[in-house]
């Protein structure tokens, strides 16, 4: 049992401690709610930087924060570190591997996984970068790999070791590769100088006709000159079909011989169980209305990237990004208070502040909603705003700290295989 103490006040229970689910967690401080916050993992996960894990740029603490450290000092809110199996809505409850708790209201802020569209061999041969252990794989996977470059003799067998496929270019994919070849270029040949890193390849591959898709084309485009500056190779209108025996193939014929995939090209929502299928809507989303209250119900609600709100303007939903979940977040928090008051409620309206990417050293693109800008300027706007959003005043410290050093010292300290992955890999 979940040992959660009785109270007069109405519980509210959230599931998932992404931003989402904290930003509504932190709004409902003081306001007469007993609070029990659910998650697998005992720590709120920075998503934006894992790609910086994955490249030895950051260690994984500096982007991971406690969740217990951020209600602590919150009255009548409970954490519990439970995986959330079903929502019994009949009986209002959810049911856990640690056992079931009743709600009076529930919030489902389980954020999103990966989508590899029922490839089966892609699914089990190539590498995700959604969670932290993933990004931790990717890094000593990569290095695992550099090590076993240098004691093969076959040349085939070493372009192999020493090749990248990167499936996908939005801003994950952009990002992890500008800092693979950040790394090709003044890292890796230092720390190993007898291999030629003329035979290592960065190649991207996007099934859209520009990378950044969801980016302007003005952005898109110098994302695009960044990275083929910086040497990498990017294939638009390419369709990955299949990875099996270390060689990538795509619709159109291309093959790319790769020890190392890593796929970007997809999520989808980590929806949870005891829904019928009407609400499960296109890429495992639930279907909300505008107060984001789960169709067919008053007290179930979706927020972030597991919830599809479509309207007029937002057809296929809101972009599957860290603004829309902690704005919902925030709204729904003061909407529970009207519920439970019986106020009506106010709808959702998104505020698009913009998005943006970064490319390797100096190079960034950034869209705001009235004009675009890229370069060093550009790199330093992404560089504030990532930094502000961190939680915890020693992240931000340590990031800096970790950020100013690489780009002083052109190094990456945390490039360490703490837990190899490759004998991991081939028993999966």
């Amino acid at each position: 049992m979940m040992n959660i103490p009785t109270s007069n006040r109405p519980r509210v229970v959230i599931i998932g401690g992404g931003f989402g689910g904290l930003a509504l967690a932190k709004k409902l401080k003081n306001k007469n709610f007993q609070v029990v916050l659910l998650d697998k993992h005992n720590y709120h996960t920075f998503q934006p930087l894992l790609y910086q894990v994955a490249t030895g740029g950051l260690e994984s603490g500096s982007i991971a924060y406690p969740i217990r450290k951020v209600v602590q000092d919150y009255d009548q809110i409970y954490f519990r570190m439970a995986n959330v199996e079903r929502i019994d809505t009949e009986n209002k409850k959810v049911v856990s591997d640690i056992g079931t708790i009743f709600y009076d209201y529930v919030v489902i802020a389980t954020g999103s996984k990966t989508n590899f569209f029922g490839n089966e061999n892609i699914t089990k041969n190539s590498m995700a970068m959604k969670t932290i252990p993933e990004s931790l794989d990717i890094r000593s996977l990569v290095l695992e790999n550099f090590e076993e470059a240098l004691q093969t003799t076959d040349d085939k067998e070493q372009k192999a070791l020493m090749n990248f496929v990167i499936v996908g270019a939005g801003p994950t994919g952009v990002e992890l590769a500008g800092a693979l070849a950040e790394m090709k270029r003044h890292v890796l040949p230092k720390d190993y100088p007898d291999l030629d890193f003329n035979k290592m390849e960065i190649n991207v591959i996007q099934g859209a006709n520009k990378v950044l898709d969801a980016m302007s084309e003005k952005s898109s485009k110098k994302a695009q000159e960044f990275l083929e500056k910086l040497g990498v190779k990017v294939y638009l209108g390419e369709i990955v079909t299949d990875y099996k025996d270390k060689v990538v193939y795509t619709k159109s014929g291309k093959e790319f011989t790769a020890e190392t995939v890593i796929w970007t090209a997809g999520v989808m929502g980590a929806a949870v169980d005891g829904f019928d299928a009407t609400v499960i809507q296109r890429g495992n989303r639930i279907k909300v209305n505008e107060f984001n209250q789960v169709e067919g119900f008053t007290d179930i609600f979706a927020i972030g990237d597991v919830a599809t709100m479509m309207t007029e303007k937002t057809p296929m939903g809101h972009p599957m990004m860290a603004q829309p979940a902690i704005q919902q977040g925030e709204l729904l928090a003061s909407n529970l208070v009207r519920l439970r008051d019986g106020q009506s409620l106010k709808s959702f309206v998104y505020n698009d502040k913009g998005s943006m990417a970064t490319i390797g050293r100096n190079k960034a693109v950034v869209d705001l909603p009235k004009f675009q800008f890229s370069g060093f300027f550009a790199w330093f706007v992404w560089m504030f705003v990532h930094l502000m959003s961190l939680i915890g005043f020693r992240n931000k410290l340590v990031v800096f700290w970790n950020w100013m050093y690489n780009y002083l010292m052109f190094d990456r300290q945390a490039r360490l295989i703490i837990r190899p992955f490759k004998n991991k890999r081939d028993e999966r």
